[in-house]
C-alpha cells in the first residue's frame, strides 16, 4: 500500500474509533477521552490508536484498560463501516502531548508574572529615580547660591 492509502486508512479508523466511543461504548470506565491519532502498520493488521485522558494517573490507567478491554467491540464497528481485506487489531497508548503542552503552557505564564514583576519593580526604582532628578531639577542648589559661597555672609566667628 502506498503511504497516502495508509493515511486515509488511518483517518477512518480515527474516524470510526473516536465516533463509537461517544456513541456506542457504554463502559463507565472510559470518560474524557479523546482520539488524537492513529498509526497503521503497512500491512494494515495493527492500529496503534494514540488517545489523550483527562485526569489523574490513575484515571488514565482505568480508562486505558476500559478501551483495551472495549478493542473486539471497536474492532467489529470498523469492519461493518470500512471496507478492508484485514480489520486491524487495536492497541491504545496514551498520548502526553496535550498534557506536556498545557504544561508548557503553565511554565510560559509563570516566566510572564515574573517578568511583569521585575518590570514593574524596575519602573518604580526608575520612577524614584526620575522624581529625585525632577526635584534637583525644580529646585537647584548651586554653590553660587549656598551661603559658604558669598563672601559677604561669611562669617567668621
Amino acid at each position: 500500500m502506498t503511504s497516502r492509502r495508509l493515511l486515509k486508512a488511518a483517518e477512518a479508523i480515527r474516524e470510526v474509533v473516536a465516533a463509537s466511543i461517544l456513541t456506542e461504548l457504554r463502559d463507565p470506565r472510559v470518560q474524557d477521552v479523546t482520539v488524537v491519532g492513529v498509526k497503521v502498520s503497512p500491512d494494515m493488521r495493527e492500529a496503534q490508536i494514540a488517545v489523550s485522558i483527562m485526569g489523574d494517573e490513575s484515571q488514565q490507567q482505568l480508562s486505558l484498560r476500559g478501551l483495551q478491554n472495549a478493542a473486539g467491540f471497536l474492532q467489529s464497528r470498523i469492519a461493518s463501516r470500512i471496507e478492508a481485506r484485514y480489520t486491524p487489531r487495536l492497541q491504545f497508548v496514551i498520548d502526553k502531548g496535550i498534557q506536556h503542552s498545557l504544561l508548557v503552557g503553565e511554565i510560559l505564564e509563570k516566566i510572564k508574572r515574573e517578568n511583569e514583576e521585575e518590570a514593574s519593580v524596575s519602573a518604580d526604582s526608575v520612577a524614584s529615580d526620575d522624581l529625585v532628578e525632577a526635584e534637583q531639577i525644580d529646585n537647584p542648589v548651586t554653590q553660587a547660591d549656598s551661603p559658604e559661597s558669598d563672601p559677604d555672609m561669611n562669617i567668621q566667628s
